[in-house]
């Protein structure tokens, strides 16, 4: 149970929820799921060198978030060149027009720039500066940052020590998304394998990558060991260090090579109401290049749970969060550094590919008239199961769909897929599964406030069993690690072997797609499309 005191600082020190966004789309998007302030930034003076905004979209998009009560931090925090500076003096110039709420800077000589030539801007620390202590946090207050952003190394108690000592400065932590495999930021083997500085945005994620074992022949030339059932089990990689002989680190590889360096994704939503308790003040996701379904579906939950805590800190749980989470693609979540040192449980060695047995199905576009524009981001084929994630609406609204109108030439087809744009139309009456929602004329007004433009919604996707299997682990080790446990080594081999037993298995196996047909076609979470009820003599029977 939380104490008063911790709750009395909570309530004065309300936690923000900082969403990315790599687009202006993705921009409204996160102010529309619940973000309290958006970061972002272009591509010529910070570190998102892929990012697809324009000063002009920036402008826009710090006009939509103030006139909705939300707040915008612009990323300035690039390791300075010479060649850099040469353009801080427009740059900075054109921010000072469109007024951000904060700065987001790691280089000490810009910060002492942007300090002296615009003293109205309020300056943030960026994680690039790799923060890790209250005296570095004092040192910067010192110099007039408003707010820290820690690095992402930090436990749990060295934050609550450092909110201890440092009461009246802003901090901010990172509570979701991608982890780096060094220090933040600071890893040069992507500039080593595919020449793209890490350091500037551009990293190509070179630890993520499959590799293979090789072998060099006495006669000069190079050969792959090849793993198959004949030879496979008289096999072990090994490495022995240098100072430490006699200790072996063993390299698990199989047919599909070694995942070596490869950190699950960050998540602290089972511990988040600690953070909440903390009174850290703002909570940033990692994601500035996932999809809008991504930061709608991070930023809900996120939003949700927050909320909910702050209502009944003392019956607060994440589990209801989690399953939201997990519909969205991740390479298996980790607490990371919060208990302090990383366990074997915050990587993945298995597999570097994100997996959820859901996708991205699409948004809407806009309303036109009574239809909505709904824009196609993966296949749709007759019967399959759509939720739209209602920004307002606490739990997904379910739909299938039995053909698809073009929104465009108005042609009938009997699936879609996405490409060029694709859009169809869906009628406002199709949404009769929604709560209270009578077939009146004020319906399609009350379908389009649950259902507003830039609502995303997605669909059911076929795993393999070996997705499946990888699930499994990544769900046991995951809770493992929320205990500060291991998982049994006899359980984790099992389930290692389902995975690499089942892979040989996936490809000849026959996805199962296509109409969901009869009583098989019913999922039991209550849409208005089964065809089992369409025929129904008793209506009532249909799932509300």
């Amino acid at each position: 149970m939380a104490s008063k005191s911790f709750l009395s600082k909570s309530n004065s020190r309300r936690s923000e929820l900082l969403m990315p966004a790599g687009s202006l789309m993705k921009f409204k998007t996160a102010i529309l799921y619940g973000a309290d302030a958006v970061y972002a930034g272009t591509p010529e003076m910070s570190l998102r060198t892929k990012s697809e905004f324009s000063l002009e979209d920036l402008a826009e998009g710090i006009r939509f978030a103030h006139d909705r009560g939300k707040r915008v931090y612009l990323t300035l925090n690039l390791f300075s060149h010479n060649s850099d500076v040469e353009k801080l003096p427009h740059f900075l110039a054109t921010i000072r027009e469109i007024k951000p709420d904060g700065l987001i800077i790691s280089d000490p000589g810009i910060f002492q720039y942007v300090k002296e030539k615009a003293p109205e801007l309020e300056l943030h620390v960026s994680t690039q500066a790799s923060v890790c202590s209250w005296l570095t946090v004092d040192y910067w207050k010192q110099q007039g940052a408003s707010l820290c952003v820690m690095a992402r190394e930090l436990s749990f108690e060295e934050l609550k020590e450092i909110r201890k000592k440092c009461p009246d400065m802003r901090l901010e932590t990172f509570a979701h998304g991608s982890m780096c495999m060094t220090y933040s930021g600071r890893c040069l083997l992507s500039n080593y394998m595919a020449e793209r500085r890490s350091n500037s945005g551009n990293c190509a994620h070179s630890c993520r990558w499959n590799y293979k074992l090789r072998v060099r022949i006495k006669d000069g030339t190079l050969h792959e060991i090849e793993l198959n059932d004949s030879n496979k089990n008289l096999f072990e990689f090994l490495l022995e260090e240098e100072f430490r002989p006699g200790q072996i680190f063993p390299i698990e590889e199989d047919e599909h090579g070694s995942y070596i360096l490869n950190s699950k994704d960050l998540c602290l939503m089972p511990k988040l109401n600690q953070y909440l308790e903390l009174g850290i003040d703002s909570l940033k996701v990692e994601g500035r290049h996932k999809t809008n379904y991504y930061v709608a579906t991070v930023a809900k939950a996120y939003r949700q749970a927050i909320d909910d805590w702050y209502r009944n800190p003392d019956s607060w749980k994440p589990e209801p969060y989690m399953r939201e989470l997990q519909a969205v693609q991740n390479r298996g979540y980790t607490l990371a550094f919060h208990h302090g040192r990383l366990t074997n449980l915050a990587h993945n060695f298995e597999s570097s590919k994100s997996v959820s047995p859901h996708e991205f199905a699409g948004y809407i576009r806009e309303w036109q008239g009574e239809d909505m524009i709904f824009e196609i981001k993966n296949e749709i084929l007759p019967g399959d199961l759509i939720e739209f994630i209602s920004p307002v609406n606490p739990t997904p609204i379910r739909m299938r769909l039995q053909h698809f109108t073009d929104a465009l030439t108005g042609e009938i087809t009997e699936k879609v897929s996405a490409g060029q744009s694709k859009a169809i139309r869906i009628h406002h009456s199709l949404f009769t599964s929604i709560k209270n929602l009578k077939k009146t004329t004020s319906s399609l007004t009350s379908v389009q406030k649950i259902l507003p433009p830039l609502t995303v919604a997605r669909k059911s996707k076929y795993i393999t069993p070996s997705e499946q299997s990888r699930l499994l682990l990544d769900i046991e080790t995951q809770a493992a690690e929320i205990q500060s446990l291991y998982v049994p080594e006899a359980r984790k081999q099992a389930l290692l072997e389902d995975i690499r037993f089942s892979r040989e298995h996936a490809l000849s196996l026959k996805v199962r797609k296509g109409p969901k047909m009869g009583s098989e076609g019913c999922c039991g979470k209550g849409c208005n499309g089964c065809l089992i009820f369409w025929h129904s003599d008793n209506k009532k029977s249909i799932p509300r």
